[in-house]
């Protein structure tokens, strides 16, 4: 008896995991930090159960719209390596019940935004999540290699998401904050596409490097990351954020620009080839992640002294 029921509780929690992991645990953990964020620096603060219910909605929807994105990308998952083990096409769990799953997700998500802070940050959640499944996910990811440039929008929004939670309107710093970490997502992404541009072009995903080349692709990470470190200067250059933001966005920046180089500067066979096996890519994909942890940490920061 005793092991039937450990045996049934441990199927429980494999199958608990498995709906978790459709939510995307590990995109979600940025996606969640920068909403955050943009409740902190808002001029108004909203009390503090309705801030953490507005951060849950959030992290609801985020994980909603990566369910959806499984659902319909289950095909080529099947054939990355790097997701085939995902819930969906190992067989765990059905494409219809993961679909439901992220509808009903998103609907709750919205609807509880709505309720607890107000209309406009319930509707930009809406657009966020759309935009991810609609804009990204349908429409450009299988059908244009600067898919990541115009659907990494989706992934901006959480800052703003956080500021009209707070406010119910939008101006200049978190439209700032939202094109700061839209600039950051192609160098971000294509770093990770160099190292993973076997995946993408098995199963027929035109990434960056699968269309253009690795080299190609090296100099877009570089030429983006020049583009947005001064970008990361405007909130200062408006009057928005002091010292210490400034001194940190130029700190971060000028090592992002670090890394950026190593990637462009990798060394490469005649075929644009990386003989390091990507080693530069890899560490420019993990110092992204952190650099924009920092960055937005540094501004909620700044606004807090």
């Amino acid at each position: 008896m005793s092991e039937s029921v450990f045996v049934n509780s441990t199927e429980l929690g494999a199958e608990a995991r498995d709906w978790i992991a459709l939510l995307k645990p590990r995109v979600l953990t940025l996606v969640v930090f920068t909403g955050a964020i943009g409740l902190i620096i808002a001029p108004v603060h909203l009390n503090p159960i309705l801030a953490l219910t507005a951060i849950l909605c959030i992290t609801i929807a985020a994980g909603a719209a990566g369910a959806i994105n499984m659902w319909y990308d289950r095909d080529i998952d099947a054939i990355m390596k790097r997701t085939a083990s995902r819930p969906i096409p190992a067989g765990r769990i059905a494409p219809g019940a993961a679909l439901a799953y992220g509808i009903v997700l998103s609907a709750f998500s919205v609807l509880l935004m709505a309720l607890a802070t107000n209309l406009v940050a319930a509707f930009v959640l809406a657009f966020s999540i759309a935009f991810y499944v609609f804009v990204y996910t349908i429409w450009l990811k299988r059908r244009t290699p600067q898919n990541i440039v115009i659907g990494g929008a989706a992934g901006a929004f959480p800052a703003v998401i956080g500021w009209t939670a707070a406010t119910g309107s939008v101006s200049l710093l978190p439209v700032l904050l939202f094109l700061i970490a839209f600039v950051w997502t192609p160098p971000h992404f294509w770093s990770l596409s160099l190292y993973a541009s076997g995946d993408y072009q098995r199963a027929g995903v035109p990434m960056l490097p699968v269309v253009k080349g690795a080299r190609h692709t090296r100099w877009n990470v570089f030429i983006y990351t020049l583009i947005l470190v001064p970008l990361t200067l405007t909130p200062v250059l408006f009057g928005l954020m002091g010292w210490i933001y400034g001194v940190s966005a130029t700190v971060l920046g000028v090592a992002f620009i670090y890394y950026a180089w190593r990637v462009l500067a990798d060394r490469q066979d005649e075929k644009g080839i990386s003989l390091t096996k990507d080693a530069p890519a890899k560490a420019a994909f993990r110092f992204s992640i952190l650099y924009l942890f920092l960055l937005f940490g540094a501004c909620a920061f700044d606004r807090l002294l």
